[in-house]
C-alpha cells in the first residue's frame, strides 16, 4: 500500500520531468506511468518480462521491482529497435528510450497499474543477457515451483514479483516498528555479534578466536544480557531490530538465524510492556494491512490457557475448548479413565458440535494418530444420541454419571465426545491441545483474515525439573517469593508471552534486579557462586552499581511478517534461508575450510563431518504466483 502510493504521488507530479525512482539510467520505474504521461519522453530500465510477436508491431512487458508496463516496437518507425526486440529473451535486461501515449480504445488494460499507457519505443540498448531459466518469473507465471529448485536458484526466485511484494512489507512493517518506537522515546542501540557462551537454553554456534589459542566467542542466542545492562546504564527505553542465533532443530517457523524485535524498559511493571508492544503492533497492522486491532489485547493465565485450550500458545480464532471430566468418567469404572485419575492424572474431552455427521469410524480410528507425539496412547470417543451415549466406553457411564458429562461438555444430540485420559495431566492436555488443533483444521473452522491477540502470563517460574521456564533472570511474582523455599514449582513467573493465531510471536518478563533474589535462583538451578561469576559475572558486577526494575520482550520479526502476509512457512520471508538441517542449498554453506585456516586456528578436524545439501527439509513452499 505505501509503496503503491509513492508511485501515484510521483506519477500525479505532471510539472516534474522525471519520476520518483529516476536514476542516471532511467527516468521513471516502470510501474509509474499513468495517463497523465501521455506525450511524454521517458527512459526506462528492466528485465522483459513477456514478448509478443505481430509482425510489424512486437509487444514487450517491461518489469521492475516497481510494475510492469506495455513497450511497442514498430518496425516502420524504429527498424533497428524492432529487430533488437525480436532477438530478445525472457529476463533480458534491457534499457529503452520513447513516448508514452494511451493505449487505442478497447486496449486497456485495468489488473495492470499502467494500463492506460504504453511506451512507443525509439531505441532499446541491452544491457545483459539471460541464460534459459530455471522456472518461470514473469508476473503472469500461475505456475508453482519445487522447495529445493526455489532454494537452489534463490537469486531467480527472489526476482518473482509474489515474492518481491513479500520483502516490500517485511521493510514496510521495520518501517512502522522504527517509526512507532521512535514516537514512543526508545532508543535503538546495536549490542554484540560476538560475545560468550552463557546458558540461554539452545546450543550456541562458537567462533574459535584466533589471538588465544582455545577460546571461543559465541554468537548471540539474543542481546538479553546485554539490553539489561543497558538499563543499568540508564537507557531506559531500548529497542533494537536484530540478528539471534540458535543451534537447534528447525521447522516450519524456526531457522538458526532469525530476526527480531528486541526491546527493554526501566521502571515498569508487565502492564507497561504490553501497552508498548501493543502500540507497535496496532501501530503494524493499521499500516500494513488497513486493519485496527482491538486493545488492550486480552490477557489469560498460562494455567487457564492449558486446561481450556491444551497449549500456552493458544489460537483463540475457533472454540473446541477442553473440558475436564475427571469426574463423571473418572467413577464410570472404566479401567483406562478410573486408572488416570487414581494416579493423580486427568481425563479431558472436546466436544465437536455436530461432529457425528462429520466423522467416519475410519477418521476415528485415525485419531490417536494426532497425539501420539505428545504421549497420549489413545482417544476414547462417544457419539451423542438422544437415548444417551454410543461407543467403545458408553456402557460404563451410568445415567448420574452422564447427565453431569453432558452438563460439563454442553454436549447434545449429534455431537460427538473425543476423550483423553493419562495419569500424567500434562500429557493429557498436549495431547488434546494438538488434537482441538487438528480438528479445526479437518472442520474447516479457522476464519481466514482473522488476528485473535492474546497475552499468556503467570507462567511457572521452573518446568517440573527445576529448570528455568524461561530464563534465569526472570522474577518471580513479589506473591509467591516465599514459596521459593518450600515448593518452587508453584512459584509463577513475571514473564508472559503474546500470542497471535496460536503462534508464539514473542515472549519476555520482568527482570531480576535484586543480587539476593538473583543468587537464590541461581542455587534453585544448582548454579553455584563460583558458576554464576563464570558465566554472569560482569552483568552481577554491574547490578552492584544501582540496577533499576526493568522488564522487556523480544518478537519474532520473521513470525510478525510471516503472519501478516498468511504464509506458513518461515523461509517465505527470509531472503536467503536454511534447510531444515540448516544448510544453504544457494552457497553449499556449511562447507569444509582449507588446512590452512584451521592452522591457524590451532584446530584439528579428527573425522569430517556428512554435510549433505541435498537434504531432507528442503521443501519450501510453492509460491504460486
Amino acid at each position: 500500500a505505501a509503496l503503491t502510493t509513492h508511485v501515484e504521488d510521483a506519477a500525479s507530479g505532471a510539472a516534474s520531468a522525471d519520476g520518483f525512482f529516476a536514476t542516471a539510467l532511467r527516468s521513471h520505474g516502470c510501474g509509474e506511468l499513468r495517463a497523465e504521461h501521455a506525450g511524454r519522453q521517458v527512459r526506462l530500465t528492466g528485465w522483459v518480462d513477456r514478448r509478443r510477436d505481430q509482425g510489424g508491431i512486437l509487444f514487450i512487458d517491461l518489469r521492475d521491482r516497481y510494475g510492469r508496463v506495455q513497450l511497442v516496437f514498430n518496425v516502420a518507425d524504429a527498424a533497428q529497435a524492432h529487430q533488437c526486440a525480436g532477438e530478445r529473451h525472457l529476463e533480458d535486461v534491457v534499457a529503452v528510450e520513447g513516448r508514452v501515449r494511451l493505449r487505442p480504445e478497447g486496449t486497456t488494460n485495468s489488473k495492470l497499474a499502467t494500463g492506460d499507457v504504453e511506451v512507443v519505443v525509439s531505441r532499446l540498448d541491452v544491457l545483459s543477457e539471460s541464460e534459459p531459466l530455471p522456472f518461470e518469473v514473469s508476473a503472469s507465471s500461475s505456475g508453482t515451483v519445487t522447495g529445493e529448485i526455489r532454494l537452489r536458484h534463490r537469486v531467480v526466485d527472489l526476482r518473482r514479483p509474489v515474492i518481491q511484494k513479500r520483502f516490500e512489507v517485511r521493510h514496510q512493517v521495520c518501517s512502522v516498528i522504527r517509526r512507532t518506537f521512535d514516537r514512543l522515546g526508545f532508543i535503538d542501540i546495536e549490542t554484540p555479534y560476538l560475545t560468550r557462551s552463557t546458558p540461554e537454553g539452545a546450543r550456541d554456534f562458537v567462533v574459535p578466536n584466533r589471538r588465544v589459542t582455545g577460546t571461543f566467542f559465541a554468537l548471540p542466542q539474543s542481546p538479553q544480557l546485554f539490553k539489561q545492562l543497558l538499563m543499568v546504564a540508564g537507557y531506559d527505553r531500548y529497542y533494537q531490530v536484530v540478528r539471534c542465533f540458535r543451534d537447534e532443530d528447525l521447522r516450519a517457523d524456526r531457522q538458526p538465524e532469525f530476526t527480531q524485535l528486541d526491546m527493554e524498559m526501566a521502571f515498569v511493571e508487565p502492564a507497561d510492556v504490553f501497552a508498548a508492544v501493543e502500540e507497535v503492533v496496532a501501530d503494524v497492522f493499521r499500516e500494513v494491512k488497513g486493519l485496527e486491532v482491538s486493545r488492550p489485547f486480552p490477557r489469560l493465565a498460562y494455567a487457564e490457557a492449558m486446561s481450556r485450550y491444551g497449549s500456552d500458545k493458544p489460537d483463540l480464532r475457533y472454540g473446541l475448548e477442553i473440558h475436564d471430566v475427571s469426574g463423571p468418567l473418572g467413577r464410570s469404572g472404566f479401567g483406562v479413565f478410573s486408572g488416570a485419575v487414581e494416579k493423580g492424572g486427568r481425563i479431558g474431552a472436546i466436544c465437536v458440535p455436530d461432529g457425528v455427521k462429520s466423522f467416519s469410524r475410519k477418521d476415528l480410528d485415525g485419531l490417536p494418530g494426532e497425539v501420539r507425539d505428545a504421549g497420549a496412547k489413545g482417544v476414547a470417543w462417544a457419539k451423542v444420541e438422544a437415548e444417551g451415549l454410543k461407543g467403545p466406553f458408553a456402557k460404563h457411564v451410568v445415567d448420574a454419571e452422564r447427565a453431569e458429562l453432558l452438563e460439563i461438555t454442553g454436549a447434545k444430540a449429534g455431537d460427538l465426545l473425543l476423550v483423553v485420559a493419562d495419569a500424567d495431566s500434562l500429557v493429557t492436555l498436549n495431547a488434546l491441545g494438538m488434537l482441538r488443533q487438528h480438528l479445526a483444521r479437518r472442520l474447516e473452522l479457522i476464519p481466514e483474515e482473522t488476528f485473535a491477540f492474546t497475552w499468556v502470563v503467570d507462567f511457572p517460574l521452573f518446568d517440573r525439573d527445576l529448570s528455568p521456564m524461561h530464563h534465569p533472570f526472570t522474577a518471580p511474582r513479589d506473591e509467591d517469593l516465599e514459596l521459593l523455599d518450600s515448593e518452587p514449582v508453584k512459584v509463577r513467573a513475571k514473564a508472559y508471552d503474546l500470542v497471535l493465531n496460536g503462534v508464539e510471536l514473542g515472549g519476555g518478563s520482568i527482570r531480576i534486579h535484586d543480587r539476593g533474589v538473583q543468587q537464590k535462583i541461581f542455587s534453585i538451578l544448582g548454579i553455584d557462586e563460583q558458576r554464576a561469576q563464570d558465566k554472569f559475572g560482569f552483568l552481577l558486577q554491574a547490578f552492584r552499581y544501582g540496577a533499576p526494575p526493568h522488564g522487556g520482550i523480544a518478537l519474532g520479526l520473521d513470525r510478525l511478517v510471516l503472519l501478516v502476509l498468511g504464509l506458513d512457512d518461515i523461509r517465505d520471508v527470509i531472503a536467503f534461508p536454511k534447510t531444515h538441517a540448516a544448510a544453504c542449498m544457494l552457497t553449499g554453506a556449511p562447507a569444509e575450510i582449507d588446512a590452512e585456516q584451521l592452522d591457524e586456528l590451532s584446530l584439528e578436524i579428527q573425522a569430517p563431518p556428512p554435510v549433505d545439501q541435498d537434504v531432507e527439509g528442503a521443501t519450501l513452499g510453492s509460491g504460486k504466483s
